[in-house]
């Protein structure tokens, strides 16, 4: 069975997004062994005394890195990342299984995006839009793709 997780900055603080969240996970239990990890995250620079974008970026990189265990797949999401349509993101998962990984992190970065180190990490790049979405709600998005993913991998029924 493989092993997914998500790597994400910050927790997800209403309850409707857990709820979600939890949904998506219970629902991915017949597929994967899904985990979560939550980075604290650094908080917006206030553009009084506080730390650069810059530092933010790399503070919050470094606790997405500690997450990642040795010989996972890392893709990381990032607005420049590649634009797949959700039969080719099945595709890729397909193929990750199938060339023997068994182990996928996906990462989410913080409201400013992931640090560079993170980026060089990633084994891939995906990008979901051109838009920016909100850590919280970009979790559940990516969640119900993966869910849709082993759907259609499986030849079973999906929404189009």
């Amino acid at each position: 069975m493989l092993d997914i997780t998500i790597a994400a900055v910050g927790k997800l603080s209403e309850q409707y997004w857990r709820d979600a969240v939890n949904e998506y996970s219970k629902r991915l239990s017949r597929y994967c062994r899904l985990t979560v990890v939550e980075a604290e995250d650094e908080g917006t620079p206030d553009g009084k005394k506080s730390i650069s974008p810059d530092v933010v970026m790399e503070r919050e990189g470094e606790r997405l890195l500690r997450a990642l265990k040795p010989g996972t797949y890392v893709i990381a999401l990032a607005i420049r990342g590649k634009r797949l349509s959700s039969e080719a993101f099945a595709e890729k998962i397909d193929q990750l299984a199938v060339s023997g990984r068994s182990s996928i992190t996906f990462v989410i970065g913080g409201s400013l995006g992931l640090s560079p180190r993170v980026l060089e990490r990633a084994d891939y790049q995906l990008s979901f839009s051109d838009m920016t979405f909100p850590h919280q709600l970009m979790r559940v998005i990516l969640l119900e793709q993966i869910y849709r993913a082993f759907r259609i991998n499986r030849g079973e029924p999906y929404h189009k």
